[in-house]
């Protein structure tokens, strides 16, 4: 299994850490999504290969930034 971890800005509480990890709950192939808005990171467990662009267009769309 692949981890991905990203960067993600504007995470300010523990609901932005909820939004964030049920959008991606929702996409085939995560296994796991662990997110900290204290450390502005989003740590990603893949079951199988999946465009990172799906990954960060969906973090995006709900407002927050990828570096």
């Amino acid at each position: 299994m692949n981890k991905i971890e990203l960067t993600v800005n504007g995470m300010s509480c523990e609901g932005c850490e909820s939004r964030i990890e049920a959008s991606l709950q929702k996409i085939d192939g995560i296994k796991k999504v662990k997110a900290s808005h204290k450390k502005s990171k989003v740590t990603i467990t893949l079951e199988k290969d999946i465009d990172k662009n799906l990954i960060t267009s969906a973090i995006e769309e709900l407002g927050y930034t990828v570096k």
